[in-house]
């Protein structure tokens, strides 16, 4: 659409012809501007924040406390059902260490049957000491 249909002056040969239409305010004004900073008062206080957070950190830290009097009382009974049983663990390895020592004495008589003043079960070591074999020659399954 043109100026002159707009304006309703049809035939205006140039713009100066045309009215003066000036913008301006609306009658009584415009409306103040807020320029003054206005923060809303919405939501909790940082103290109000600061507690809460507070709160729940003390919370979740009994609760740790909590779980970990738990876990060491679990920890205790596995211990102690450890202890309890050790000593029958340790009559069973007594009793296989035994047999495969008897029977490593009868192996080591036939061997060396023939070497005269060979004692059979005696140390080569002479120490003294009696020390159980940890060389894993009476358990070759555990290889």
């Amino acid at each position: 659409m043109t100026e002159a249909v707009i304006r309703n002056k049809p035939g205006m040969a140039s713009v100066k012809d045309m009215p003066i239409l000036q913008d301006g305010p609306p009658p009584g004004g415009f409306a103040p501007v807020r320029f003054a900073r206005r923060i809303p008062n919405k939501g909790p206080s940082a103290m109000a924040i600061f507690l809460a957070a507070f709160g729940a950190f003390s919370y979740g830290m009994y609760q740790v406390g909590q779980g970990n009097k738990v876990r060491r009382a679990l920890k205790e009974e596995k211990y102690a059902a450890r202890r309890a049983i050790l000593p029958l663990l340790q009559a069973e390895e007594d009793e296989r260490f035994v047999k495969e020592w008897n029977k490593y004495l009868e192996y080591e008589a036939e061997v060396m049957k023939d070497v005269p003043g060979w004692k059979v079960g005696q140390s080569v070591y002479n120490s003294g000491r009696w020390m159980p074999p940890a060389t894993g020659e009476l358990r070759p399954e555990v290889w």
